[in-house]
């Protein structure tokens, strides 16, 4: 699946500007978060199969600011990841069962081979540029919106 979004401050900007737009619709290729800070959307790539999950976001020397990759579970269970070839700073967002920011690593470090714990119960990960989830203001307790949450979704899909 090709990634499709905007570049650089502009596609920042629109993806924060479909804040207006983001109730009305829910698509398989996007999130929409929102929390006490507002809202965004990003265009995603999923991966929900153990081949993609493992080539993730490696290799690629470049995201658009309005992209990202969701990683999907089959079911809640702790998820550890690491960025061994992945070669940009990436910001992972963990999710609970029903779509709840449960905790936020900033920065990832490319090339890093350390763990990083994402904890119990995460049925999601949404990876996005580093830094911007603290500059839009993403963390614990914000919401996401995709079909993968189901109906019970603190935010669930029309």
């Amino acid at each position: 699946m090709g990634m499709c979004g905007f570049t650089g401050l502009a596609g920042l900007i629109l993806a924060l500007g479909f804040a207006g737009t983001a109730v009305a619709q829910c698509a398989e290729g996007q999130v929409d978060l929102r929390g006490d800070w507002g809202s965004a959307r990003f265009a995603v790539e999923i991966a929900d199969d153990d081949a993609e999950r493992a080539q993730g976001l490696m290799h690629r020397t470049s995201m658009p600011a309005s992209a990202g990759m969701l990683f999907v579970y089959d079911r809640p269970q702790r998820v550890a990841f690491w960025m061994e070839n992945t070669l940009i700073p990436l910001d992972m967002i963990f999710l609970g069962p029903r779509g709840r920011v449960l905790k936020v690593h900033e920065n990832a470090r490319p090339r890093d081979r350390t763990p990083i714990d994402g904890g119990e119960g995460v049925l999601a990960v949404l990876e996005i540029n580093g830094g911007l989830a603290r500059r839009l203001g993403i963390g614990p307790g914000s919401e996401l919106r995709h079909p993968a949450f189901g109906p019970d979704a603190v935010w669930p899909c029309p």
